[in-house]
């Protein structure tokens, strides 16, 4: 097993691992099943990827973990969570549409290509970060763990070694009905052979609105707040707001904007505003792109109120980074 592959492993969740050995872990603590443990000590720090328990001093990665809990010796552990957790889901490759993914017709009697929710739900039953995923959201975006954790973001590589954020998509109702794939390969390394595409989709992936399930969570008169991308959505929630978002300032299609007025939809926004007295804010991009989306959203959602960034904040994920983030 070479360097990479080794690393894989420790980029393992170190939760999801702990599931797998059987702990029943909770708000990051689980009983510690190294000494007599009646209060959960051991801990989880997700950001690091490691455990510790702070009554008999356990600690370590994911590969330590299965080493004490387990009894393997360091080849048998590596063994047993390389047989466990696969690294690369099965079937992704060669089954991406990475442009025209809005457009693909659902599926109908078997024909056609339709997205199989059932083939990629597993994947976010037990979400897993890697070292570039964990980079990503809390080193440079600085998200709140627990806005991660709602949103279900997990993380895989694919064959070449490319690092990827795997983010959901949910309808209200909690079916999952897309996915979006985020490169997270510094744009500074030297690509071998074709560059990857910034974001991939499977077939038939419908991204249409994103974090829909928050809209089951909205009290009367709450403020409900649109943003253009999910990251800055994840700025949004983090920093104390509920929010959905559409994909990009180019992907609000018409179906889209006939869901949101449509109140035999769940994800009608008119229904919300009439039912509940729901608000509707957007702080849009500092760019032409990011304006126009205000205005076509505004001929869905007329009350949509304007809320203009400050100057040197050229998105929301800015704004939040510079101007709202607590220090740590």
């Amino acid at each position: 097993m070479d360097r990479l592959e080794l690393q894989k492993l420790r980029d393992l969740p170190i939760e999801g691992v702990a599931e797998r050995l059987g702990l029943r872990v909770r708000m990051h603590k689980a009983l510690c099943p190294f000494h007599d443990d009646r209060h959960p000590s051991l801990s989880f720090r997700v950001s690091k990827n490691t455990f510790r328990c702070f009554v008999c001093g356990a600690s370590g990665g994911t590969i330590d973990l299965v080493m004490k809990y387990l009894n393997k010796d360091f080849k048998e552990a590596c063994r047993w969570l390389a047989d466990t957790h696969p690294l690369t889901p099965p079937g992704w490759e060669g089954s991406w549409d990475s442009t025209n993914y809005m457009n693909t017709p659902p599926s109908r009697e078997g024909k056609g290509v339709g997205f199989d929710a059932s083939r990629y739900a597993r994947y976010f039953d037990h979400p897993f970060l890697n070292e570039p995923a964990r980079k990503f959201l809390f080193d440079e975006r600085r998200l709140d763990p627990r806005v991660v954790r709602w949103c279900r973001l997990t993380s895989w590589t694919d064959k070449q070694g490319t690092p990827w954020l795997q983010i959901p998509y949910y309808d209200r109702s909690g079916r999952l009905t897309g996915v979006q794939n985020r490169n997270l390969a510094p744009s500074n390394l030297p690509q071998k052979g074709e560059a990857s595409p910034r974001f991939r989709f499977p077939q038939g992936s419908r991204c249409g609105i994103y974090n829909l399930p928050v809209l089951n969570l909205l009290k009367p008169g709450e403020p409900l707040f649109i943003t253009e991308g999910c990251s800055d959505c994840w700025a949004m929630l983090s920093a104390g707001h509920k929010a959905i978002a559409i994909p990009s300032a180019t992907l609000l299609t018409q179906d889209v904007r006939s869901k949101m007025a449509d109140g035999r939809s769940n994800s009608s926004l008119l229904t919300l505003n009439s039912s509940l007295g729901i608000t509707f804010h957007m702080f849009p991009d500092r760019d032409a792109p990011g304006e126009r989306l205000f205005l076509q959203l505004q001929k869905v959602l007329p009350l949509l109120q304007h809320h203009q960034l400050p100057p040197d904040c050229k998105d929301f994920s800015d704004y939040y980074l510079t101007h709202l983030r607590k220090p740590p």
